[in-house]
Formats: C-alpha cells, structure tokens, sequence
C-alpha cells in the first residue's frame, strides 16, 4: 500500500521600500504550519463546519520563534508588530489556484510603516484587529536574513504563496 503525505507551505516574499520608493531590502521564507492551522485546514475541508473567508497577514517582531503547538493565545516565541498606519491586520486577498499553488501577486499585503522598528518575520490568522489574540493562526516564520530594520516612511510589500503538495 502506498500512502501520499500532503504539505502545506506558505512562502513570505517581502519587499521593503523608502519613503522615496527606492527598494531597501528583500527577504523571505517558507511558514511553519501550526496544529491550529493544521486542525482548521481539516476541519473546514473535510467536516465542512463554517467556513473562515477572510485571512490576514501580520507582522512579527525581532527574531520571532515560531513552534507547532502556537497559536493566536499563546504564543510565547514571538510578538505583534503594530507600528504601521493600517487600523489593521492586512488582508490576504487571493488569486486562482493553478497546480496546487495560488498567491496574492495582484494585491499585495502592504504595510506603511509608522516607526523605526525591527521586523523578525510574519504570520497568517484569521482576526483582523491588530494585537488582539482572538482567531485561528495558521502559521508564521522568521526572514531567512534575519531581523531587519524599518524606518518611519517606508512601506512593507508582502506577497504570501500557498501550496499543496504530496
């Protein structure tokens, strides 16, 4: 009997840009799926329970941790960002899916920062308060670089791609 292991990843594309719109920096990474978001992927897939349409993009502070057993109560190895002009979360807003894949190339999730500040990563949720611990996490992960540094001015462009794979 063969069996088929099913992957979930989400891959974080970040593009920070100055005030002048002069490209500062770029950086990603792949997301850890969390058991919250394991859990909802089965549960509104498969036990067809209410359906969540709506999924935001949030920031994460320097040197984020992200662990398994995560989710938007506890989540002792990271914090929110929130120093960004949005009243927000940012949306995920999603494109077609095509071969297993789907991103939000055509709306970006874009965040005009408000402060100097350090940025360790992100995160996918279904809330979409700021700082509220309320909704499902999906999953988050730290820059493959780093933390990186924002400035007051500039403006965070972030392009998430969801696949399935086995």
């Amino acid at each position: 009997m063969q069996t088929e292991k099913v992957k979930l990843k989400t891959h974080y594309a970040f593009e920070c840009y100055d005030r002048w719109g002069n490209l500062r920096w770029q950086d990603g990474f792949d997301n850890l799926v969390v058991i919250a978001g394991l859990n909802d992927a089965l549960d509104k897939h498969f036990k067809a329970s209410s359906y969540t349409s709506a999924w935001y993009v949030g920031l994460a502070s320097g040197t984020p941790t992200f662990a398994l057993i995560d989710n938007m109560v506890s989540h002792p190895g990271w914090a929110e960002v929130v120093d960004y002009s949005e009243a927000n979360r940012q949306t995920l807003t999603l494109g077609s899916i095509v071969s297993g894949s789907v991103d939000n190339s055509a709306s970006k999730a874009v965040f005009s920062i408000s402060g100097t500040i350090t940025v360790g990563g992100a995160f996918l949720t279904t809330y979409q308060t700021k700082n509220v611990t309320s909704g499902t996490l999906y999953g988050g992960g730290a820059f493959s670089g780093g933390n990186r540094q924002v400035f007051a001015g500039d403006t965070l462009n972030v392009t998430l791609t969801l696949t399935a794979s086995n």
